[in-house]
């Protein structure tokens, strides 16, 4: 080896311990072009990158040749450059001015003189990154020597510039999640497959403390429902703290992929003023309701009184009317009193249903017994085919649900002598209870919202009756305490069928 060989080898290595230190792609294209004059021993180089949209070479960086190069863009086999990328292959032009393929106008817009023209292409693992040009071999022209030191150049120059670009993208995608994360009203924090914090907004410290490092420990600090492994293996959570102050956390965690295990994301938000409205409204309910029944008991029981002292023949008629008036509205206010209570009973913490084996069908017979007045003043008549199924459930809650749900199909049909039809049936281990009416159905974006309570639908187009809309809320309510749940399905004209899916009595 010659002393110029070991000395281009050492150059060699040493340009690759200095390109493989810079991450930052501007400053690192800089130190390329002058490290590649120094490779070969010319006056200056220039860098064209591949633009791979446009399928296009521009100049990113041009030592000395002037800010019109900045402007020029080339296609593929335009130019020496484009010539070198479409081939991929080097060449060496040592009377460029010669060259066909050559302008001039870079050199007249800077003021340098092209003699000779190195060009190789930058490539890795096959594809095209751009092309690297060394300009005006000092004291000679370029030889086959010069063409083999600058390829080996354009490698360790192509593994750089990919690892830059792969840096700058992870930085960028680092700056938009964490742009992401501080412009979120909600909590969200991103933990590793340890539990440790990895990152947290602003949102997530607030609510969980500015020293926030494991998720999981500082919900379970708190009255956590379901269970820290169940919230971890995905799914909403809620997370209440009752004192000093109030604090109440909605949320949700889902698994997270990342490069050293399955971490987790937690998003979650402050419901607090929300639950503290909630659970006031709970207990105002509730107290109105008591409140309401003892003058209710008052007004019922002393009607019912006068009436028995009154005889309809022989009484003056506005008297009898009048006192048989404040029976009736008494007795719908009493109703839905009742109703109220009952719901607002069912909402709170400690509501559970005492299941027992019920046969279904004498649920339904006593519900259709309760409603016989309601059914008798709209003639209405109810088409109940026995299935003789037995049940897991609580007997009154039941009840109460097929009251509901036979009421409210009556209820919204406006038609003479409504039929409402209930049927029973097993499939999958439960029972499915459906009714169904022949009214005038629900319009879709409707369909959910009758689950919520004192929601009805609009009455001029149901033609509605009295009510709170608190029935299908009830009937929603206990089937989820039963593990069941509930589906509606409706056709504008043509009615509605509300099913009630409940657990079989072991042996059914």
């Amino acid at each position: 080896m010659s002393a110029s060989e070991a000395e281009r080898l050492e150059l060699l290595l040493q340009v690759g311990r200095l390109l493989s230190s810079k991450l930052e792609l501007s400053e690192l294209l800089t130190s390329v072009l002058e490290l590649a004059s120094r490779v070969v021993d010319a006056e200056t180089a220039s860098l064209l990158l591949f633009d791979e949209k446009t399928r296009e070479l521009y100049f990113d960086v041009a030592l000395g040749l002037g800010e019109g190069a900045a402007k020029v863009r080339l296609k593929l086999g335009q130019g020496i450059a484009g010539a070198v990328a479409q081939s991929r292959a080097p060449e060496i032009i040592n009377d460029a001015r010669a060259d066909p393929r050559w302008s001039s106008k870079a050199d007249e817009e800077s003021g340098f003189v092209t003699r000779s023209i190195l060009a190789v292409p930058i490539l890795l693992k096959g594809k095209l990154l751009g092309v690297v040009e060394a300009i005006n071999k000092r004291g000679g022209v370029f030889d086959e020597g010069d063409r083999e030191a600058f390829e080996a150049f354009a490698s360790q120059a192509a593994v750089a510039i990919d690892n830059a670009r792969l840096f700058a993208s992870l930085r960028d995608e680092k700056f938009k999640l964490e742009t992401v994360f501080s412009q979120m009203r909600d909590g969200a924090a991103l933990t590793d497959a340890a539990g440790r914090v990895v990152l947290a907004n602003d949102a997530a410290r607030r609510l969980l403390g500015e020293d926030l490092a494991d998720v999981g420990a500082a919900l379970s600090a708190l009255e956590l429902t379901p269970a820290l492994p169940e919230v971890l293996a995905g799914g909403e959570f809620t997370a209440l703290r009752r004192e000093p102050t109030l604090l109440a956390v909605r949320g949700r965690a889902t698994k997270a992929p990342l490069p050293d295990g399955e971490g987790r994301l937690f998003v979650f938000r402050d419901e607090t003023e929300d639950w503290r409205q909630e659970k006031m409204k709970r207990s105002f309910l509730s107290l109105i309701s008591h409140k309401l029944k003892t003058p209710l008991a008052s007004v019922l029981g002393f009607s019912d009184v006068l009436l028995a002292d009154l005889d309809p023949k022989k009484s003056d008629p506005m008297t009898y009317k009048a006192i048989k008036t404040i029976r009736e509205q008494g007795g719908k206010v009493a109703d839905l009193v009742d109703k109220l209570l009952r719901y607002t009973t069912l909402e709170s913490p400690d509501a559970a249903p005492r299941p027992e084996d019920v046969p279904l069908d004498e649920a339904v017979d006593q519900a259709l017994k309760d409603l016989r007045d309601k059914l008798d003043e709209r003639q209405a008549k109810v088409d109940f085919v026995p299935g003789g199924l037995r049940v897991r459930a609580d007997r009154g809650m039941l009840v109460e649900v097929v009251k509901n749900l036979v009421e409210n199909a009556v209820k919204f049909d406006p038609k003479p002598a409504p039929v409402v039809g209930v049927r029973a049936r097993a499939e999958g281990g439960r029972a499915t209870l459906s009714v169904a009416d022949l009214g005038p159905g629900i319009p879709p974006e409707a369909q959910e919202a009758v689950f919520s309570r004192f929601h009805q639908v609009e009455k001029d187009f149901t033609g509605q009756r009295e009510g709170m809309g608190l029935g299908l809320a009830y009937v929603k309510k206990v089937a989820e305490l039963h593990g069941g749940k509930v589906v509606l399905r409706s056709k504008l004209g043509e009615g509605t069928t509300v099913s009630v899916s409940l657990p079989l009595a072991g042996g059914s």
